[in-house]
């Protein structure tokens, strides 16, 4: 397997697509072809790979895989990030399902593996769902991976795990590469409240409308996005969520690995952030907390009123503008005439 220790070159980036979820086409010819990997380039700094004989000389013997469903996390771009035990699963998988199929031979053949492969895309996960309860209600075992990265995370193999959860069948994790949780461990930021909000949409008008929508949240923020569209949807940001600390991080795991780091409007004038190519997440951290004013409060309590007591309306309130209770209970009251 020592060939196969190299990183994936970076290339064009050929559809907005997940980077927990597609190599992309373009990356077909060399992402997982072993010859294409011969030989593994050096390392640009750093100390010599360690003697094999530092390492230990068996690894954990693997357990029997028993019938169910296994969500496989594969490699984002590095070959050896490919854990043991999911190595373990393929090779006992009655049934393979792939985001796409070509993608996922390659893989199974940079490790000496095959197996019997159905696409489950956006057009065939129905189809697929009904192949995986059909096979789990015999006995099999069946894996479903993407394209790259951690199933599910912006990706359409939620449908067959839906119905396998619905049908009472066994479903379980696989863990590993995830390009979201690589991202948000080198960005530098606040990691201890995180939303995960996916593509945000194409246009800017939509695209600030769903950024106003995530502003009032006081935690990490972490996007997906494509080459073209990074530097317009980091305008838009900065334009919507203020100079907020912000990380852009680009191929992942792979030999141009690259991640740029600033407030929002520095990256969205920053040349490396104008149109890169590869596979991109932006990580944004938590802008600063609101005050509300006086007179906010006092439009939140007059509303409140209409509907509640006091004591419930100051209550309501305090959640919803982060005020202590009590003045709020007095000002009701005031507000009440009493």
């Amino acid at each position: 397997m020592s060939t196969l220790s190299t990183q994936i070159p970076a290339a064009p980036l050929a559809k907005s697509c997940s980077p927990d979820t597609a190599l992309v086409d373009t990356l077909l010819p060399t992402a997982y072809c072993p010859s294409a990997l011969e030989p593994a380039p050096p390392l640009r700094h750093g100390p010599p790979m360690p003697d094999a004989a530092a390492f230990p000389p068996t690894v954990p013997p693997p357990r029997p895989v028993e019938p169910g469903l296994y969500l496989v996390a594969t490699p984002i771009g590095n070959l050896r990030d490919m854990t043991l035990r999911a190595l373990d699963v393929l090779a006992a998988a009655d049934l393979v399902l792939a985001e796409d199929t070509r993608v996922t031979a390659k893989l199974l053949s940079a490790y000496g593996l095959k197996a019997r492969l159905e696409r489950c895309d956006d057009h065939a996960s129905a189809r697929a769902a009904e192949l995986a309860v059909e096979r789990l209600k015999e006995g099999g075992v069946v894996a479903l991976v993407s394209d790259a990265g951690t199933p599910m995370v912006s990706d359409p193999g939620f449908v067959v795990a839906r119905a396998a959860v619905a049908e009472g069948l066994p479903v379980h994790p696989v863990p590993g590469a995830s390009s979201l949780l690589a991202a948000l461990c080198i960005a530098g930021l606040p990691a201890d409240r995180v939303l995960f909000a996916g593509f945000l949409p194409p246009k800017s008008a939509a695209r600030r409308t769903a950024l106003e929508e995530l502003r009032p949240g006081r935690q990490t923020l972490v996007f997906f996005e494509s080459g073209p569209r990074l530097a317009d949807s980091l305008a838009d940001m900065a334009a919507v969520l203020g100079p907020r600390p912000a990380a852009v991080a680009r191929e992942l795991t792979k030999l141009y690995e690259e991640c740029v780091r600033g407030t929002l409007p520095e990256l969205a004038a920053d040349p490396r952030c104008q149109s890169p190519k590869g596979e991109i997440v932006i990580v944004v951290g938590p802008g600063e907390a609101e005050t509300a004013s006086a007179a906010d409060a006092d439009a939140a309590l007059s509303e409140a009123l209409t509907r509640l007591p006091p004591g419930e309306a100051a209550a309501e309130v305090s959640r919803a503008l982060n005020l202590p209770r009590k003045p709020l209970y007095k000002r009701a009251l005031e507000l009440k005439g009493r």
